[in-house]
């Protein structure tokens, strides 16, 4: 269930990256954790692949940031190909927050500790609106995906995982 007011409970980094781009953006806040793209989706009543996950990888020992739908899953060979990288893994949660300034299940697509490389999954463009997390596992804000994408400072790529 969403709590139909808008709330200031972004986590407080994520509220002064909103206001430093000038994004006036509902920020919904839900009684119980969304910690997985399934969770979230049901609680907004969108579909599945309006979810935006923002996940991290480690490529040869360097944080990048993956924004994927939440229907999909990460290709990391894919991902590896486009950065030239050697080798590509999941980060562990602690590079995520020491990376991003925020837990893993709260890890907004923008507004992190330090600037890092991000990867934008093309499929986000399907959609008029996506839902990312706004720095907690509890909040959540709706934005088209060409804007959130910018402001990201993404590349656009294909690292969908596509069916057998």
């Amino acid at each position: 269930m969403v709590d139909p007011t808008p709330d200031s409970a972004a986590h407080p980094r994520f509220a002064d990256a909103l206001r430093e781009f000038g994004l006036d953006v509902e920020v919904r806040r839900f009684p119980d954790a969304t910690r997985t793209a399934a969770e979230a989706a049901a609680a907004i009543g969108c579909e599945l692949s309006q979810i935006v996950k923002s996940l991290v990888f480690e490529a040869d020992g360097q944080p990048v940031v993956v924004l994927m739908d939440g229907a999909s899953r990460v290709d990391v060979e894919l991902v590896r190909h486009e950065l030239g990288a050697g080798s590509v893994r999941r980060a562990g949660a602690a590079l995520v927050r020491e990376t991003t300034g925020y837990a893993i299940g709260g890890v907004p697509p923008f507004g992190h500790r330090t600037r890092t490389h991000v990867l934008a999954d093309r499929r986000l463009l399907d959609h008029e609106t996506v839902w990312a997390a706004a720095g907690t596992p509890h909040t959540v804000f709706p934005l088209d995906p060409k804007t959130l994408i910018a402001h990201a400072e993404g590349t656009l790529v294909d690292v969908r995982e596509r069916p057998a």
